[in-house]
């Protein structure tokens, strides 16, 4: 009989789809079935028999009757938060009479629980002392929702310290995160709060408060829980209390020390300095590691530092929930604490941006395997050493400024908390940095693929990863001018960088990247830009004089448009005889003027006036018309010519008739 998970596992099942109410109409349902189970239903229009109180030896003949008690105490629950739930939009708040109808249903599931768990302490039930324990915890959790809602503080502080102490213990038993759960999510809110109501002070842990409000408790519960797990009721929940001991009381933060009130607050700063001292030493003593395994230690401390953030986040909420102004002492407090956990755990999550850019914040153009599993042992160093394709390279290269993206905008996050735009010299050193960061890199992403055009014309802006994806595409004079502008902003942020507040840093034997920026690391990449510049320098001098060299020469390649030697034989060849474009191949089909071949055929033909006899002419005539016909070409004065010789010839041999007067035809 595993009873908190029983019941659990049905609010989840039916508040994934549903509310309260959709709840409630279920848990309905299974009381019918389970009370036919049982055989003790009431039949249709039958008479109702009063519910007889439950017995152990029920309990022993059949574990029916533990989940028939638990669905009427869990339907008395749902009925009450379903009320609730419908009185939450009302501007006026809640009645009197709706309040008071909430707390009879709290009521009376708190008494069909608590009759439960009196049925399974005994002996003849069978169940074991887990099973009770877990009925008594479940019980001090409605009985504790119910004082709540009565706002009896004292009593609902007690009945909640029972219920988490049980818990507790049962936790460390258990298997899976049921009871966890459950503690932070549903105990441990109201436990807070009608501590605070009580007047304990916010200094002392969850735990601790629970400890001492559970002194006054059953001593026979106190013993089972000692046989369960003895070290609970010693130093309360192991997993809570770690690093409570010896918490930090105050936190410094730029010269001002503030005194941390809220407990959850320093045990969260006391994990994340845990979790520094432990990078360090694993950073320290691992020697050389992958940077993705570099990047996997910075997990802890992440996390530590975001528990600190939503713990102070908790803190400044339930102040405001309380009335309190911005002007009150302990809000003031509370946001200096805020902007400092948020430092913190911004400039961690830079460290591990840094670790995984490379070598010296990806000064250094490294290109080696990606993973560890790629090169064999047995290859060669020549192997290794192989330069990758320059598309390969580009993308790697890519890859990084992604990298840069996320570590400028965390910087600008910094710049958006409380207290940081009126602090002068923190903001000139975070502006300094997003320099340092520009500088090695560029921040619009769509310029890669620019950068793989040897044509384009837009002038980039920013930085030595862009200028090296340049000059791997051979865009020299843009990696030029992009490695310029990185070594420019450079020089900017060197005055606030190579301050006096990063010598004490750069004697440590090892100190773990953050967002802080060594001299060092400005020194290394002011040598490498110099580096760069004086190269992309010389690049451009060498590719500008063979443009001057190619320019003064004619094109070798037709594609110029300038045509071959054979059309262009009327020009003399100043700068020499191009020997590679004699002629246009391939031929290709081209037009050029020719003499017709007819008109001499025709000219042959051809009889002028006074030139041979009448009787040779005619047949010549004719034929010469014939094929002046069929050749369609321009001969149609010869055509005429030879009509009026063949009529000359005609009109001798035969008169012909005229018309009126001698003109006209005849």
């Amino acid at each position: 009989m595993d009873i908190t998970k029983f019941v659990i596992s049905l609010r989840e099942k039916a508040l994934l789809y549903g509310d309260y109410s959709t709840y409630w109409s279920q848990l309905s349902g299974k009381l019918l079935n389970s009370r036919k189970k049982l055989n003790i239903a009431t039949k249709s229009r039958g008479k109702f028999n009063p519910k007889a109180p439950l017995t152990p030896e029920q309990i022993a003949e059949n574990h029916e009757y533990v989940y028939l008690q638990l669905l009427t105490a869990e339907r008395a629950w749902a009925h009450a938060m379903s009320m609730k739930a419908s009185h939450t939009a009302d501007t006026k708040g809640m009645t009197g009479k709706a309040r008071s109808h909430i707390v009879s249903r709290l009521e009376k599931g708190a008494r069909t629980a608590e009759r439960l768990a009196q049925a399974l302490s005994s002996s003849a039930s069978g169940a074991s002392p887990a099973n009770t324990l877990d009925a008594r915890a479940y019980a001090a959790l409605l009985r504790g929702a119910a004082l709540f809602e009565k706002q009896s503080w004292d009593a609902c502080l007690k009945s909640y310290a029972v219920c988490r102490i049980i818990y507790s213990a049962l936790a460390t038993s258990a298997k899976g995160d049921v009871f966890k759960d459950l503690l932070s999510e549903t105990i441990d809110p109201p436990l807070r709060y009608a501590a605070y109501q009580a007047k304990i002070p916010r200094t002392q842990p969850i735990p601790t408060i629970a400890r001492k409000a559970f002194e006054s408790a059953d001593p026979e519960l106190a013993d089972q829980i000692k046989e369960l797990n003895p070290a609970v009721l010693e130093h309360g929940d192991p997993d809570a209390t770690k690093g409570a001991e010896g918490a930090p009381t105050t936190l410094t933060w730029r010269g001002r020390e503030v005194k941390i009130e809220d407990a959850a607050i320093a045990v969260a700063w006391a994990a994340v300095g845990t979790a520094r001292g432990q990078l360090s030493e694993r950073l320290a003593t691992a020697g050389t590691l992958h940077p993705k395994d570099m990047a996997a230690a910075y997990d802890e401390i992440l996390i530590a530092s975001q528990d600190a953030v939503d713990a102070t986040k908790q803190a400044i909420d339930e102040l405001r929930a309380e009335g309190v102004t911005q002007g009150d002492a302990r809000m003031q407090s509370l946001q200096i604490t805020r902007t400092a956990v948020n430092y913190e755990m911004i400039s961690w999550r830079i460290g591990r941006n840094r670790v995984l850019v490379g070598e010296n914040d990806g000064v250094k153009m490294e290109f080696g395997p990606t993973s560890r599993r790629k090169r064999q042992t047995e290859e060669s160093e020549a192997d290794r050493s192989r330069d990758e394709a320059p598309g390969r390279q580009i993308a790697r290269l890519k890859e990084k400024v992604v990298l840069y993206d996320g570590i400028l905008q965390s910087l600008e996050s910094i710049k958006e908390l409380p207290g940081v735009a009126n602090d002068q010299d923190l903001s000139g050193r975070l502006e300094a940095t997003s320099q340092y960061f520009a500088a090695l890199k560029y921040v619009p992403l769509f310029f890669y693929a620019l950068s793989l055009s040897p044509n384009s014309q837009l002038t980039p802006q920013r930085s030595l990863t862009i200028a090296r994806s340049h000059a791997i595409a051979g865009n020299t004079v843009n990696s030029l001018a992009l490695t310029k502008h990185a070594l420019n902003q450079t020089t900017a942020a060197t005055p606030s960088i190579s301050g006096p507040q990063n010598d004490d840093a750069e004697d440590d034997a090892f100190t773990p990247r953050n967002i802080q920026v060594f001299k060092r690391d400005l020194a290394l990449l002011h040598d490498t830009l110099t580096g760069e510049l004086q190269r992309g320098r010389a690049l451009v001098e060498i590719f500008n004089s063979a443009n001057t060299k190619s320019a003064a020469q004619p094109s070798t390649t037709t594609t110029t448009g300038k045509p071959p030697l054979s059309s262009r034989l009327n020009d003399y060849p100043a700068g020499g005889v191009d020997l590679e474009n004699i002629v246009t191949y391939p031929p290709r089909l081209e037009p050029f003027p020719v003499k017709p071949l007819f008109l001499d055929v025709a000219w042959n033909y051809i009889t002028y006036p006074g030139k041979g006899g009448a009787d040779q002419q005619q047949p010549q005539q004719v034929g010469v018309a014939e094929s002046a016909a069929a050749a369609g070409g321009r001969v149609q004065q010869q055509e005429d010519e030879g009509d009026a010789g063949a009529g000359v010839a005609e009109s001798e041999a035969k008169p012909q008739k005229r018309g009126w007067f001698g003109f006209g035809r005849s």
